[in-house]
């Protein structure tokens, strides 16, 4: 018969957080598939668990899952975890869990945390109805396409950020979701756990005064205070000026703004010349 293939959830960060179910079966399973060897030992040695690792990570998830699904196929039990949290939440998983699926093994969800629920429970924002979005994308064009196609969702709308980035994402979603209530949630369970509150734009001055660290979790609210200015000569501006103060040059800002908004370099000029005469 073939074997199970586990989903289990580990901690986003106090080592506290994971339940003994989690531990029983990291315990009795033949294998445990691991983003980062290393970083899971951590935890194992954490709990005294001896059980045998392996790597499967994005860059060798393709044939690694191959190879664990041949392994569940002959009947062993195989664990999946992440370096944090849920497996397959924006981490590597699905495609594993649908060859364990397509081989005939037994697929069992073991739940425990998940970033993004922890912020959304804490935000004080509704919970009744959501969107989790995973990571916004890192490119300013992309990410703003990406919000734009957000705008008209009724649902408190979630997403992962980077921390480097996590100041102008708040500014491109102030632009085009609008004014709205929202919370940046950062080290969740760990030391340095922080959750702060306020409008968009507050939120986006706040990160914008720091060099933000740690994990990201953004929440923004479905209601919104003020609606979102269309004025596209507005951004190739302010996009400029942003580039300008991180001390870039205004010609290489402008070829920069118009390569990431997919302008000619002709047209990009056309907005920025018109927002100066405005």
């Amino acid at each position: 018969m073939a074997g199970t293939l586990y989903l289990v959830a580990t901690p986003i960060g106090n080592l506290e957080d994971i339940t003994l179910r989690a531990l029983r079966v990291l315990k009795e399973v033949s294998l445990i598939a691991c983003e980062d060897t290393r970083h899971t030992r951590v935890l194992l040695e954490h709990y005294g668990i001896k059980t045998k690792l392996t790597s499967y990570h994005e860059h060798n998830e393709r044939e690694r899952a191959e190879e664990l699904a041949t392994l569940l196929k002959e009947g062993q039990s195989i664990a999946l975890v992440s370096d944090a949290g849920t497996p397959a939440i924006s981490d590597p998983g699905f495609r594993l869990a649908r060859l364990a699926q397509e081989r005939g093994a037994q697929v069992v969800p073991i739940p425990g945390a998940t970033a993004f629920v922890a912020a959304l429970v804490a935000s004080g924002l509704p919970t009744d109805e959501f969107f989790f979005g995973g990571f916004l994308p890192a490119r300013f064009t992309q990410r703003r396409a990406r919000l734009t196609e957000v705008r008209a969702i009724a649902s408190t709308l979630v997403f992962y950020e980077a921390p480097h980035r996590v100041a102008e994402s708040l500014q491109d979603a102030r632009e085009i979701l609008g004014e709205r209530e929202a919370v940046v949630a950062r080290e969740l369970t760990k030391v340095h756990e922080e959750i702060v509150r306020g409008r968009l734009s507050e939120l986006a001055e706040h990160f914008g005064k720091e060099t933000a660290r740690g994990e990201m979790v953004v929440v923004i609210d479905r209601n919104v205070l003020e609606e979102p200015k269309e004025d596209s000569t507005l951004t190739v501006a302010a996009r400029v000026a942003a580039l300008e103060n991180e001390g870039m040059d205004a010609r290489a800002a402008l070829k920069r703004v118009a390569r990431e908004m997919g302008l000619s370099r002709s047209e990009a000029y056309r907005r920025l010349t018109a927002s100066r005469r405005t």
